[in-house]
C-alpha cells in the first residue's frame, strides 16, 4: 500500500525542500518506488536541488489542468532508477492546485508507487494546506529557534483538525519531528534550543537531527542531493532518518558535540 509523506512546516528556510530531495532518494535507495512532487507553484526549487532543472516539459498544474498525461510530467531521477519528480509550475498561481485535482494525481500514483513525498511549500495558506491535506505521515521539520517550533506547532494543528484522515474521522496522520540546522555547540551557548526543549514544546516523536553543514549548500548547488556525497554527517543523518522511517530502532546522532583534544582547546582550530 503507497504512502503518502508530507514535509512540512510553517516557517521557511528551514530545509523542507532540501529534506524532501534527500528523504525521497534515501527511499529510492532502499529500495522503494518514490516520487516526490514539488508543491511550491510559482517558485519551483525541488528540480534544481534534484538536479533535472533543464528536463521540466510538464508540470503538475499541466497534469491538473488536463494539458499533460502524468506519465509525461514525472521526470526520471539520474542518480536512482525508482525515484520521480513531478515539479511544480513556475508561471501559475497557488489556487490552479485543486484538491480533487491532487487527490486524482495521488490515487494514479499509487498504483504505482511505494512512497509519495510531497514537498510543502512555507506558510499556511493554499498550497501548504493541499501538500499536506491527503498525507497518512508527515515529517514536521523545524530549526532549533522559537518562531519555527512555534509554526511547527501551528502546522501539527492543522493537520490533527484539517486533513483529509481527521475529516473523514480516520487513523490520525502520523507525526514525525525532524530538527535541521542543529549545531550542539550553539545550543550549549544557549543560543538555540536543544532537541529536548523543542520534543518538549511540540510532543512528537523525534525522527532525526539534521547538523549545520556546509555539504547542504555544495549539494544544492550542484544538483546532488547530499545523501549521495560519502562520509559526511548530513548524508547519514538523513540515511539514519530513512532507516527509522522504515522501522529500525538506531541511536540518535549530532545531538552532542564533539570534544576536542587538549591540544586542540590550546592551540584553537576545529
Amino acid at each position: 500500500m503507497a504512502k503518502v509523506i508530507v514535509v512540512t512546516s510553517g516557517k521557511g528556510g528551514v530545509g523542507k525542500t532540501t529534506t524532501s530531495a534527500n528523504f525521497s532518494t534515501g527511499l529510492a535507495m532502499r529500495g522503494n518506488k518514490t516520487v516526490v512532487i514539488d508543491f511550491d507553484v510559482g517558485l519551483r526549487n525541488l528540480d534544481l536541488i534534484m538536479g533535472c532543472e533543464r528536463r521540466v516539459v510538464f508540470d503538475i498544474i499541466n497534469v491538473i489542468n488536463g494539458d499533460a498525461a502524468l506519465k509525461r510530467a514525472l521526470i526520471k531521477d539520474k542518480h536512482c532508477d525508482n525515484l520521480y519528480v513531478l515539479p511544480a509550475s513556475q508561471t501559475r498561481d497557488k489556487d490552479a492546485l485543486s484538491l480533487e485535482g491532487v487527490g486524482k494525481i495521488l490515487d494514479e500514483l499509487k498504483e504505482d508507487f511505494d512512497c509519495i513525498v510531497c514537498d510543502s511549500p512555507a506558510g499556511i495558506e493554499h498550497g501548504a494546506f493541499t501538500a499536506m491535506y491527503y498525507a497518512d505521515e508527515a515529517l514536521v521539520v523545524t530549526n532549533p529557534e522559537v518562531s519555527s517550533v512555534r509554526d511547527s506547532d501551528r502546522i501539527l494543528g492543522i493537520l490533527a483538525a484539517k486533513s483529509k484522515r481527521a475529516v473523514e474521522g480516520l487513523e490520525p496522520v502520523k507525526e514525525h519531528l525532524l530538527v535541521t540546522r542543529y549545531d550542539p555547540k550553539r545550543v550549549a551557548s544557549g543560543e538555540m534550543l536543544s532537541v529536548d526543549d523543542i520534543q518538549e514544546i511540540l510532543r512528537i516523536p523525534l525522527i532525526g537531527v539534521i547538523p549545520e553543514s556546509e555539504a547542504i549548500l555544495q549539494s544544492s548547488n550542484s544538483g546532488t542531493p547530499a545523501i549521495h556525497t560519502e562520509k559526511t554527517d548530513v548524508a547519514e543523518a538523513y540515511k539514519d532518518v530513512v532507516a527509522r522511517f522504515m522501522g529500525e530502532d538506531l541511536p540518535m546522532r549530532f545531538t552532542t558535540a564533539e570534544k576536542q583534544s587538549f591540544l586542540k582547546r590550546l592551540f584553537g582550530g576545529r
